[in-house]
C-alpha cells in the first residue's frame, strides 16, 4: 500500500510544542488548504482544515519558525486517530509529517518578533516518527 500526502496551506494558529514522557518533541498545528473549483457562474473556493503532527528536531523547528498565517508545505502520510469521549467513539484524520518546508508569506510575516527575523530559517528538516 502507498500512503503519501503533500499539502500547502496557511497555519490557522501557532504550533503547539510538547514532549513525550521519553523526551521526544511533538508539535501539532493545523493548516488551511484552499482550492478553487469551477462552478456554473465562475469559481468557488473550498477550504479544508487539516491537522498535522510532527516529531523530533523538526517539531522544534516548526515551533520556532512557524506562526499563524505562515505558509508551509507538509509532506507525510495520513493517519486516523480514534478515541472515546462521553461514551461515543470519535475519530479524525491527520497528517503525520515526514517533512515540513517553511514557505514564508502569509499574514504571519513579522508577527513572530524581532528574535526570529535575525535567525536563519532551516531549509528543510526531515525526521521520521520515532516509533
Amino acid at each position: 500500500m502507498y500512503n503519501k500526502v503533500i499539502q500547502i496551506g496557511n497555519l490557522t494558529k501557532d504550533p503547539d510544542l510538547r514532549y513525550t514522557p521519553q523526551g521526544t518533541p511533538v508539535a501539532n498545528f493545523r493548516i488551511a488548504v484552499t482550492t478553487k473549483h469551477k462552478s456554473g457562474d465562475g469559481y468557488k473556493d473550498e477550504t479544508l482544515f487539516i491537522d498535522v503532527v510532527v516529531f523530533g528536531k523538526q517539531a522544534e523547528n516548526c515551533s520556532q519558525y512557524l506562526a499563524k498565517g505562515k505558509k508551509a508545505l507538509v509532506e507525510g502520510r495520513l493517519q486516523e486517530r480514534k478515541w472515546e469521549s462521553d461514551g461515543q467513539q470519535r475519530s479524525k484524520m491527520e497528517i503525520v509529517a515526514e517533512s515540513v518546508r517553511f514557505m514564508g508569506g502569509g499574514k504571519g510575516n513579522g508577527s513572530t518578533g524581532a528574535q526570529h527575523s535575525e535567525e536563519t530559517v532551516p531549509e528543510e528538516s526531515t525526521e521520521l516518527e520515532p516509533f
